[in-house]
C-alpha cells in the first residue's frame, strides 16, 4: 500500500471520529434542554437518588444557568392586633331627666288620680276633700304627709278664695314641691379627693341592685369619671359576671373574687385597686340580703368597716323597689341602722308604683331619693328632681 492510500484511510477515520464526538455533544445539549437521557450515558437504576451535597458545595455553572431557583424573599412579620370592641356611649344626665318626666307622665298612678280629683272639680266640697285624702293615703304617701298636705291646701284655698281649677293647680304644685323637699342634696358623692370616692350599694334580694350598680357606672362615665367596680356579691353565681358585663360595655374594670369568697375581702381589694389606679370612683356591689337576717346584716356592716381601713365610704345607696310600699320602708329602717344610708335609689318607679313612697321614705330616713329607675333600658336610671317629679304627676292629672 502506497503512502497516499494510507493517508486517505487515516483521514476517513479521523472524520468518522470527529463526527461521532459531535453527535454525542449535540445529544447531551438536547438532553439537558428536554430532560432526556443523553446518548452514550447509562441511565441510573430505578430508585437511585443523588447523594446529598455538603453545605459548602458550590453548584456548577451549568446548574446555575439552567435550574437556578429564584432567591427567597424575606417577608416582614406583621403582628395582627384584634380591633378593640366599640364602647357604649351612655346617655347624658340632662336627657335622662327629660325621659324621667315623660315616663312618669305616661303612667297612671293612684297619686295622680288623687290630684285629678282636686283640680278638675268645679266645686271643691267636704266630700271632695275626704275622697282626696283617702286616695293620697292609698298612694303610699303616708298618713302624716297626707294630713299635712290636705290641711295646707284647704287653708290656702279657703283663705284666698280659690275655686277655679287652674288656680288650684298652681297652689297644689307649690305644696307638692314643698312636700317632696327640693332643698335636699341629691347629688352623688362621687368626687375624688386624695383618694377615690367609694360608693356602696345595698338592698334586699330582687330590687335590681346589681343592675343599678351597672347603670350607675354608666351615669358616672357620662360625667367623664374614671370608675372601677367591686363585685362583692359573692353568693349569687352570676352576680360578678353580670357586673363585669355592665362594666365592659363602657370600658370600666371589675375586681372580683372566687364564688363564695369573703365579700369584705373582695371589697377591700377593689378599693385597693382603685387607689393604685387612681380612679375617681369605686362602686361596690354587695349581696342582696333579707333585712330580717341578723347575721347577714352584721356582715354588711363588716364590709363597710373593712373598706374604711383604706378609704372612707362617702356614699351608701339603698336600692328599694318602689312597688313594695310599707315593706320597703321597714327594710329601709333596718339597713339605715346597720350601714348609715346616705341616699335612696327607687327602682320600678314607673308603671305600678304609687309614687307617694318618695315622700314617705325621705320622711322616714331623713335622707333624699337620689336616683330613680324607670325601666329595663341601660340608661333608664335618672337623677331624681323634685320639680320634674311633681310636674310629671300633674301632667298625668291634666
Amino acid at each position: 500500500m502506497d503512502a497516499t492510500t494510507l493517508w486517505l484511510i487515516v483521514g476517513v477515520i479521523l472524520l468518522l471520529v470527529v463526527g461521532f464526538v459531535g453527535f454525542l455533544a449535540v445529544g447531551r445539549r438536547r438532553a439537558l434542554r428536554t430532560g432526556e437521557q443523553p446518548p452514550g450515558v447509562e441511565a441510573p437504576p430505578r430508585g437511585w437518588e443523588a447523594p446529598a451535597k455538603d453545605a459548602g458545595d458550590e453548584p456548577s455553572a451549568t446548574q446555575v444557568d439552567i435550574a437556578a431557583a429564584p432567591p427567597e424573599v424575606e417577608l416582614e412579620e406583621v403582628e395582627l392586633v384584634p380591633e378593640a370592641p366599640a364602647l357604649d356611649r351612655p346617655e347624658a344626665p340632662e336627657s335622662r331627666l327629660v325621659r324621667l318626666r315623660r315616663r312618669l307622665a305616661g303612667s297612671n298612678s293612684p297619686l295622680s288620680r288623687g290630684l285629678l280629683l282636686l283640680i278638675t272639680r268645679d266645686r271643691i266640697d267636704e266630700d271632695t276633700w275626704e275622697e282626696f285624702e283617702a286616695t293620697l293615703i292609698t298612694s303610699d304617701l303616708g298618713v302624716a304627709p297626707t294630713t299635712e298636705l290636705v290641711d295646707s291646701l284647704r287653708n290656702k284655698l279657703r283663705v284666698e278664695g280659690v275655686s277655679a281649677p287652674g288656680e288650684a293647680r298652681a297652689i297644689l304644685r307649690a305644696e307638692l314641691i314643698k312636700l317632696v323637699d327640693p332643698t335636699m342634696d341629691r347629688s352623688i358623692n362621687a368626687d375624688r379627693t386624695d383618694q377615690p370616692a367609694v360608693v356602696m350599694v345595698v338592698g334586699v334580694n330582687g330590687t335590681g341592685k346589681t343592675t343599678t350598680v351597672g347603670k350607675l357606672a354608666r351615669v358616672l362615665v357620662a360625667e367623664d369619671k374614671d370608675v372601677l367596680l367591686g363585685a362583692a356579691d359573692t353568693f349569687r353565681a352570676a352576680a360578678a359576671d353580670q357586673l363585669e358585663t355592665w362594666g365592659s360595655r363602657v370600658g370600666v374594670p371589675t375586681v372580683r373574687g372566687a364564688e363564695g369568697a369573703d365579700p369584705a375581702s373582695v371589697a377591700f381589694e377593689a378599693v385597693k385597686a382603685g387607689i393604685e389606679l387612681e380612679v375617681d370612683v369605686v362602686l361596690i356591689d354587695t349581696a342582696g340580703r333579707l333585712h330580717t337576717k341578723v347575721g347577714l346584716m352584721d356582715e354588711l356592716g363588716k364590709v363597710k368597716r373593712v373598706i374604711e381601713r383604706q378609704a372612707p365610704v362617702g356614699e351608701v345607696l339603698l336600692v328599694l323597689d318602689a312597688t313594695t310600699g310599707q315593706n320597703g320602708l321597714t327594710q329601709a329602717r333596718i339597713f339605715a341602722e346597720v350601714v348609715d344610708v346616705t341616699g335612696i335609689v327607687l327602682t320600678k318607679l314607673d308603671g305600678s308604683a304609687k309614687g307617694g313612697i318618695v315622700v314617705q321614705v325621705q320622711r322616714e330616713l331623713g335622707v333624699p331619693v337620689k336616683l330613680v329607675g324607670l325601666g329595663e333600658g341601660a340608661d333608664d336610671l335618672a337623677p331624681f328632681d323634685a320639680e320634674v317629679f311633681v310636674d310629671a304627676l300633674l301632667e298625668q292629672a291634666a
